[in-house]
This record gives C-alpha cells, sequence and structure tokens, in this order.
C-alpha cells in the first residue's frame, strides 16, 4: 500500500478514537454536572442478610439499620451522632420528620449505646439511668404507640425492641442487686418491698411473688440468666416474652451435712427463676416521658406464663435451666459423693431433699433417686429435659433425693421413707394438695432398688424367721432393732415409679474384685456403726447357724450382692397394686440372649420385674438414664401419667 493511502488510513482511524473520547468526555461532564451517582448490585448470602435486618447494637455492636435510617431521615449523620449522643439524641428527640414510633424505638438503641459504653461501673449512676432510659423509650414503644403490639408482631424492629427493654432492666437489676444500698436493703428486709432514690429515679417494687429459699423476702443477688453458661447440659430451655430473666441467688451454700447446724432435711432451691418487669409511671407517653418513677415486679415464670402490662397481655419471658444448671454447678455433688463412700470430708449421714423450683402445691412431685456412689448430677439431663417439656413443666415438680450411698439399703430406705413424709407435711400440712397425690418416683441402680421398697409391702409374718433366731436374752430388745428396717408399707403418696438398671436381686459384680475391695474401704458415720454391726449380724446371718461375726458393719456394697439375704428376702416383696411401674434397663452385651444379657453392672435378670406395664431395654452401660432414648421414655411415661390422672377424674 503506497505510504500516502496508509497516513490517509491512520488519520481517518485517529479520527474516530477523537470523536469517542470526546464522547465520553461528554457523558462524564454531563455526569457530573446532574450529581447522578452509579448503583451497583451484588448478591447478599444468608448471613449478610439476617445482618443486615436484624442487626443492632446488641448483636454487633453497631447500630441497627431502622436507626441508621432514621437518623438520615432527619438529616443527622451517623458517625456524627456516635460522637455526640446527647445532641443526637435531642436533635432525634426534636424532629417532626419522624412518626413517634420510630422516634422512641431510635432513642432506645442510642440510650443502650451510651449504657454499653465503657470507662463506667455497672452500678454507676450514669450507667444505670441510661438504661433506664432506654427501657422507657422502648416501654413507650412496646405500649403506647399509635399502632398495637399485636399489629407489629411480625416486624423485626419491635423483637429489637422488646430486647433493648428486656436487656436494660436486666442490667439495673444486676447493677442494683450487686451492692444494694443500705438504706432500701434494711427496709425491705422488714417488709419484702423495696423504694429508694437512685440515679435521679424513684425506684420502687417487690419480688413477692416469688418464693425464696431460707425465708428471705429479697435475694441477695440477681444474676442475668443469659450471661450462665454451662457444660454438660445438652440443652439451655426458655421461653420467649416480656421480662428480665434473672436468676435468684439467696445463699451460696448448696449442700448441707449433719456435722453442721441443721435443723431441716429438706431445702427449696437456693437459686429459683426470676422474671422481672418495669412498668413506669405515666398513662400516655407524654406522662411516662417526664416522669422518673418506676415499679419493678418480680414473677415465679413456673407459675405465671403471662402478665398484664399497661393494660395489655403480654407473654412473660423465663429461663428454666439456668437456675437448675447453677445449682449443679455450685453443689460441689460429685466430690461429696465419693467422699461420704468413704467417710472422708463434710460428710452426708442422712437423706437430704433438694427442691428444683419453689414448692408449688398444684404440681405434682417427681422424686429422683441416685445410684451407689452418685448424686443428683445423675439426673442432670433428664431433669432439664423435664423442665423443658411445656406440658410436664406445668404440671410437675421435680425433688432430688440426694442420700449417703456408704449406708446399707435397709437403713437408707426407713431414713428415705421418713424425709419424705416430714418433707410433704411441712409443704402441705392438711395432705389436701395435689402435690400430695399421685407421686412418682424414678430411681437408678440403687436408687431404683430404694424406690421399689417404698411402694412394696411386707407384714410381721414376712420377717418372723428374724423373730425365730434371735440370740439368748435378747428376744424383746431387738424386735424392736429390727422391725423399723423389716416392716414395710408403701407410701400412700406415690402411685407410679420407674426403675432404671435397678438390681432387684442383685448383682455378682457387687463381689468382683474392685467392688469387694471398695466395700472393704466403705466408712459409714461413727454414731452409726455398733448399731449398724449388731443390725447387720441379723441381717446377714438371721438362722443364727453361723459362727463367723461380722468383721465390720453391712454397708451398702454389701447390700447389691446377688447373695445378699437382706437383697434376696426384700425381692420376694410384692409392689402395692395401687403402684404402677415400669423397668428402663440397658445392655450391653449384644452377642447374649436377653434373658443374659447385662448393662455391664446389673444382669437384666436382676432388673427385669414381672406385671410392669412397660419395659424398655436399650443398647447402653450402666448409665442408661443418660441416654436420649432413656430420657424420651421418661418423658412418654409422665405424660401418660397426666392422662391417666385426667381419665380417672372424668371416670369419677
Amino acid at each position: 500500500m503506497p505510504v500516502a493511502a496508509r497516513r490517509q488510513q491512520h488519520a481517518a482511524g485517529f479520527n474516530i478514537l477523537a470523536r469517542l473520547f470526546s464522547v465520553a468526555g461528554l457523558l462524564l461532564a454531563l455526569g457530573q454536572l446532574s450529581g447522578c451517582a452509579g448503583v451497583k448490585v451484588k448478591a447478599v448470602d444468608g448471613t449478610d442478610y439476617l445482618t443486615q435486618r436484624r442487626g443492632d447494637v446488641l448483636t454487633t455492636g453497631k447500630l441497627s439499620a431502622d436507626t441508621r435510617t432514621a437518623l438520615q431521615v432527619v438529616g443527622i449523620v451517623e458517625k456524627t451522632c456516635l460522637q455526640a449522643l446527647v445532641s443526637c439524641r435531642e436533635a432525634l428527640q426534636q424532629s417532626t420528620g419522624l412518626d413517634a414510633e420510630r422516634r422512641h424505638a431510635a432513642l432506645s438503641e442510642l440510650w443502650l449505646q451510651q449504657a454499653q459504653r465503657g470507662g463506667l461501673a455497672l452500678n454507676d449512676g450514669r450507667r444505670v439511668d441510661a438504661y433506664l432510659q432506654s427501657a422507657r423509650h422502648a416501654y413507650v414503644y412496646l405500649f403506647h404507640s399509635e399502632r398495637a403490639a399485636s399489629v407489629r408482631a411480625f416486624e423485626d424492629r419491635q423483637t429489637q425492641v422488646r430486647d433493648y427493654y428486656n436487656f436494660a432492666l436486666q442490667q439495673v437489676l444486676t447493677a442494683l442487686f450487686e451492692k444494694p444500698l443500705p438504706t432500701w436493703t434494711e427496709q425491705a428486709a422488714r417488709s419484702g418491698r423495696f423504694e429508694f432514690e437512685y440515679a435521679g429515679w424513684r425506684i420502687a417494687g417487690s419480688l413477692s411473688d416469688v418464693r425464696l429459699a431460707r425465708g428471705r423476702l429479697l435475694p441477695a443477688s440477681l444474676l442475668p440468666a443469659a450471661s450462665l453458661s454451662f457444660a454438660g447440659l445438652r440443652n439451655q430451655y426458655r421461653r420467649d416474652g416480656l421480662g428480665a430473666e434473672m436468676v435468684a441467688v439467696t445463699g451460696q451454700r448448696v449442700v448441707e451435712s449433719n456435722g453442721r447446724d441443721r435443723t431441716l432435711s429438706w431445702h427449696e432451691t437456693p437459686f429459683p427463676a426470676l422474671t422481672a418487669i418495669a412498668r413506669f409511671e405515666g398513662d400516655d407517653a407524654d406522662a411516662i416521658l417526664s416522669s422518673q418513677r418506676v415499679e419493678i415486679s418480680g414473677y415465679d415464670p413456673y407459675r405465671q406464663a403471662r402478665v398484664s402490662v399497661a393494660g395489655q397481655p403480654v407473654p412473660l419471658a423465663a429461663n428454666f435451666t439456668s437456675g437448675y444448671g447453677l445449682w449443679l454447678a455450685r453443689s460441689g455433688f460429685a466430690r461429696q459423693s465419693l467422699l461420704t463412700l468413704f467417710g472422708r470430708g463434710d460428710v452426708l449421714d442422712s437423706p437430704q431433699i433438694y427442691l428444683l423450683q419453689p414448692f408449688d402445691p398444684n404440681r405434682r412431685i417427681v422424686i429422683m433417686l441416685h445410684g451407689l456412689a452418685s448424686s443428683p448430677e445423675a439426673w442432670i439431663n433428664v431433669a432439664n429435659e423435664v423442665l423443658g417439656d411445656e406440658t410436664l413443666r406445668q404440671r410437675y415438680q421435680i425433688w432430688h433425693l440426694y442420700y449417703p450411698t456408704n449406708l446399707p439399703v435397709p437403713f437408707n430406705h426407713k431414713a428415705i421413707r421418713d424425709v419424705i413424709v416430714q418433707a410433704l407435711q411441712h409443704f402441705d400440712p392438711a395432705g389436701q394438695s395435689a402435690a400430695s397425690r399421685d407421686m412418682v418416683l424414678v430411681g437408678h441402680s440403687m436408687g431404683g432398688v430404694l424406690s421399689r421398697l417404698l411402694v412394696s409391702r411386707a407384714d410381721e409374718g414376712d420377717w418372723e424367721i428374724f423373730r425365730q433366731h434371735l440370740p439368748q436374752g435378747s428376744q424383746r430388745q431387738l424386735p424392736r432393732k429390727l422391725k423399723p428396717y423389716l416392716t414395710f408399707a408403701p407410701l400412700p403418696m406415690v402411685s407410679r415409679a420407674i426403675f432404671v438398671a435397678a438390681p432387684h436381686r442383685g448383682t455378682a459384680y457387687a463381689d468382683r474384685g474392685i467392688p469387694r475391695a471398695l466395700a472393704s474401704l466403705v466408712r459409714l458415720p461413727v454414731s452409726s456403726v455398733a448399731r449398724l454391726k449388731e443390725i447387720g449380724q441379723i441381717l446377714v446371718d438371721p438362722a443364727g447357724t453361723s459362727s463367723v461375726s461380722l468383721s465390720r458393719p453391712l454397708n451398702s456394697i454389701d447390700n447389691l450382692s446377688d447373695r445378699d439375704p437382706y437383697i434376696q428376702w426384700a425381692a420376694q416383696l410384692p409392689v402395692s397394686p395401687g403402684v404402677i411401674y415400669h423397668s428402663i434397663m440397658g445392655n450391653d452385651t449384644p452377642d447374649q440372649p436377653l434373658q443374659d444379657s447385662s448393662d455391664g453392672v446389673v444382669p437384666y435378670r436382676s432388673a427385669h420385674l414381672p406385671g410392669a406395664a412397660s419395659e424398655l431395654v436399650l443398647p447402653s452401660w450402666h448409665s442408661v438414664q443418660e441416654t436420649p432414648q432413656a430420657i424420651v421414655e421418661i418423658r412418654r411415661i409422665l405424660q401418660a401419667h397426666l392422662e391417666g390422672r385426667v381419665a380417672r377424674a372424668d371416670a369419677q
């Protein structure tokens, strides 16, 4: 191609590029002049979606999208607002660009943002004031907005603001009970009602709806239930609603022993659940915001599921696990149960009943009895799952029976029988409440043996053999000593029992190397040694044919042997016809026929009881009560117990 032609072609190309750049420059200039901005789009994953929609000062530490939008609507820059919260709130309060509902929601979050800033102690007056301000604006939003709460039921914003109210009140209560002021502590101790001035507020209230242990009218402290997390509990159960979920602390010591001054053998929980509601003075938004008075009421969430606030019924929030978990965590049960077996440490020498919630005369009682060298911790997840079931929680209350597993079965049987009767007489002297009827016993291992004895019957004729072979000259004295341990009458308040891995006929495992060695190490209370040795000799050799006397007193491991005379005799006693009973056992020997199987400790032949309403064998070692399948079965039986009572009531 000639040079001139190539030059002409290049020139044409440059002209085209020049025109394109000119057009692009023109468009850019027009865009700048018009002030328009480009909009880009990107996909949002599930996590980002939830963060954008529901993230707020409580979940992310940043203001929610709704509050940021509210600030933009009234022309406030978020960064500027956070740097000058006081003037920001004032501007938001005075602005007419927002409806009252959105304004109060945003103000509640902004006050909470201020309260959450570090540098101040929890009970500092400025911080307490900020939390109360947050709760007050949330209260106005929830109950004094143009739209009713029921209309906003499906809105994320209402859930957020409810959480601001609950959390702010939780923090206020924690602060106030952290170091109570002497001026209101003394007055509250006399009346159970507190009223005092703090941080510019007049704060009054009462927790009288909650029954506290040791006769207290107010707890020693309040702990936020949400701040407690537990290892060892599979689930934590709570109920959504309004109110601060708290654990009331009435005492530090959980486990009692006879070595200390104690007059009772039953104890209401020192850590009951409590839900608090704050009601701000005033009948409308203006009156509420111009007053500095608040009334705080505590409720027992086991007894109340709904409360009235500002004339509206609302569900009461609740946490049903934290108090129980705290009780177990502070109990020291595991250590004490082992030390007791060997007679060391702070020894437990008589049965104790622990109520998992304040006594309720309208709920049926489930008593749980643990096994050898164990404690109420054996029932951690069983009890928690029962409390987590809405139907069972409304109809039952759980009592843990903690007993010294070093004592022989006959002595524990009598002592446990006595303490159950005495506790019921204490809580229900007339014996007319629902709690005094249709009780359910649930016993694991040795606790199952004891449970069966509590619902069995034996007449004097059944122990006549012991009378015939008493030592010469003691025919009158020893029968008085023996009779309490050999006479059985089913507890009339019990109508159902669940036996879990219970060696009703004993087990050869008790005679093997390790258990036999442990039996020789078991130590009994000093006050009981002589009596136990004397009576134990008769129980082991009622015919008096052996010339060998006991080298040591009988203990619990001896009783669990399948060769023990007492356990063989007691296994023949009939269960009361008025008691429905069930069996749950483990099978750790899948290669064996059922009749020859065992859970590794208790053989099936010993745990099996003819006449049981149900029998469930699960693939498990001896601690079968910990398996999810056993827990489901126990819940099923408790549900059937409720249905059976309803059927009997209808028949009457």
